[in-house]
């Protein structure tokens, strides 16, 4: 299996995604520059998170239109796996790969600080390994975090079991005020997938959650279940 890591002009948490999969979990996984259209040799891509061109339109509103998101988008419709962290979801929704749109914190500054998130479904490339309702500890880093949808397709993420993740406390309780929920997020929503479950967008930091120098080896489950995913299929 081979994993690819996109690099848009801003990208700062590539590094991050390419260490863990590569060193950590030891995966061969190479860079995919956002000028390249030739992905079909990859089993999993990674969008990471960052600034991608210093977020100067809107958050991922640039790096949607990039030559490579053309080939993520056919690569995404023949089933490959696709993780977008923090930017990347930014740019997954962006990109209509994902339904929803990423608003400014609630309180209009940018975040950076540990969070709890609630497992909600394991039915998913991504969750294999977690166990549902399974609190992980991952790290936030952005000003544009509180996920919002309109109440149809919140309904149908709802219905699809769509929402993979929910901001929560210690304890898994999945409250709406500014220590479990900081952005302001609807329905407390930190990730969410596809219909086909094969792309998902997590706003927390897997990446920068992998060893346990970082504070939390929690985010290594997901990581973990896209390797173990793709040995069973």
């Amino acid at each position: 299996m081979k994993f690819g890591v996109v690099v848009f002009p801003g990208s700062n948490c590539d590094h991050d995604a390419f260490h863990v999969l590569s060193s950590v979990l030891g995966q061969p996984t190479e860079w995919v520059w956002h000028q390249s259209t030739q992905v079909n040799h990859l089993d999993a891509i990674v969008l990471p998170g960052g600034f991608s061109y210093g977020d100067y339109l809107r958050t991922g509103a640039l790096a949607s239109h990039s030559p490579v998101l053309g080939a993520v988008k056919k690569f995404a419709e023949r089933g490959g796996l696709v993780l977008g962290i923090c930017n990347g979801f930014q740019i997954l929704l962006e990109a209509g790969l994902l339904p929803g749109a990423m608003l400014r914190n609630r309180r209009l500054k940018f975040l950076c600080r540990f969070v709890h998130l609630r497992v909600e479904t394991t039915d998913t490339p991504f969750t294999t390994v977690c166990q549902p309702g399974q609190v992980l500890k991952m790290p936030i880093a952005h000003m544009d975090g509180n996920y919002f949808a309109g109440e149809a397709t919140l309904r149908e993420l709802e219905r699809n079991h769509q929402i993979a993740f929910r901001y929560a406390t210690p304890a898994g309780e999945v409250v709406d005020d500014a220590e479990a929920n900081p952005n302001g997020a609807l329905a407390n929503i930190a990730g969410i997938c596809n219909r086909e479950r094969n792309v998902l967008g997590l706003m927390p930091h897997p990446d920068r959650s992998s060893e346990a120098l970082m504070g939390s080896t929690d985010g290594l489950a997901i990581f973990q279940s896209l390797v173990q995913s793709l040995i069973t299929h």
